[in-house]
């Protein structure tokens, strides 16, 4: 019973950081005139989603429940983080950029710690491990667009 009480407590963890994540996108989306930008944002918001609901699922299986459509206090102070940025550069692409790259690293440790507890979340480590490599990846693309607006 303990077991299954840190389980639902990590993947309760992960859908507010997944949240954190999907809301931090949305702000983002919303404060760039940039539509190369707006798009790739407005990508990572559906895939967030999608890694929500997927966690509820695993979630529902080991009896927990979540009612968090928003992220946890992370994600308040990273969007506030974003917010600030953007007042104090004038919108720019590398600040916006770089407060989600802030985000993201975030994410990856928080998959890290719950993927490294492998025998606890045997029965999902795929979805696990899958999620936290398609966080990896968007990651990936958000360093490269930081580094193309920072030569721009």
């Amino acid at each position: 019973m303990e077991n299954n009480q840190e389980i639902i407590s990590d993947l309760k963890g992960l859908i507010s950081i997944i949240n954190d994540g999907k809301e931090g996108y949305q702000s983002a989306s919303e404060s760039t005139d940039n539509i190369e930008l707006k798009a790739v944002f407005l990508k990572y918001v559906a895939e967030r989603a999608l890694y929500e609901n997927e966690l509820k699922a695993h979630l529902a299986k080991h009896g927990g429940n979540s009612d968090n459509e928003e992220g946890g206090i992370l994600g308040a102070i990273h969007r506030t983080w974003i917010d600030i940025k953007e007042a104090l550069t004038d919108r720019s692409e590398t600040a916006v950029l770089g407060a989600v790259v802030t985000g993201e690293k975030a994410a990856l440790e928080k998959y890290d710690m719950a993927i490294k507890d492998n025998q606890l979340h045997e029965d999902h480590l795929n979805l696990l491990t899958a999620q936290r490599n398609g966080i990896a990846e968007a990651l990936k693309e958000i360093e490269v667009l930081e580094q193309k607006y920072k030569d721009l």
